[in-house]
């Protein structure tokens, strides 16, 4: 018998969406990690996504009912929580600069500068790129988001998103040489 993974926790959501709240906190269990990490990624500091998770998980078993199984719970809390830290951002004005077109291939980047991909200096690299990088780089490489649904979540033109990205491409780069 196969299962579709969009009803994936179909009766935790079911009685969370009638309100029981210990089918809410094992959904709550089932996801908070998850959902930290997407949000750190994002801010970088760790009380300010704690607060984004908590927020994020209220407004969703407030807004449950809106839930249709389109995408899984995951994916939906997921999009929650990036807007909320996107908008975390913004409320601090961590500005999101436009660029200009810039065409950049990071793999001919790497292959032309002779290092060897380290998860560790990749990570390094990305922590220290100026916030509004580290933004495109986080929400396109980590967490898997087209220019397009970028562009939504950052309130940017398409272009602009596909131009920043490559700019922090290039700028990661850079960075990781350094290291």
């Amino acid at each position: 018998m196969k299962t579709n993974i969009l009803y994936t926790h179909k009766d935790l959501i079911e009685k969370s969406k009638s309100g029981d709240r210990v089918s809410q906190y094992q959904l709550y269990k089932l996801y908070v990690d998850a959902m930290y990490n997407v949000s750190m990624r994002i801010l970088n500091i760790k009380e300010d996504a704690e607060d984004i998770i908590q927020d994020s998980f209220v407004d969703a078993f407030k807004n449950l009912n809106s839930f249709r199984y389109e995408s899984t719970f995951g994916s939906w809390l997921k999009r929650i929580v990036v807007n909320k830290s996107i908008n975390h951002l913004k409320a601090k004005k961590i500005p999101v600069i436009p660029l200009d077109h810039h065409e950049y291939h990071i793999s001919e980047e790497i292959h032309k500068s002779n290092i060897t991909p380290d998860i560790k200096k990749i990570k390094q690299g990305i922590a220290a790129l100026p916030d509004g990088y580290k933004q495109i780089i986080v929400l396109y490489l980590i967490e898997g988001y087209d220019h397009k649904e970028i562009s939504e979540i950052l309130g940017i033109t398409h272009s602009t998103s596909k131009s920043q990205y490559h700019r922090a491409k290039k700028k990661l780069i850079q960075i990781i040489n350094t290291l």
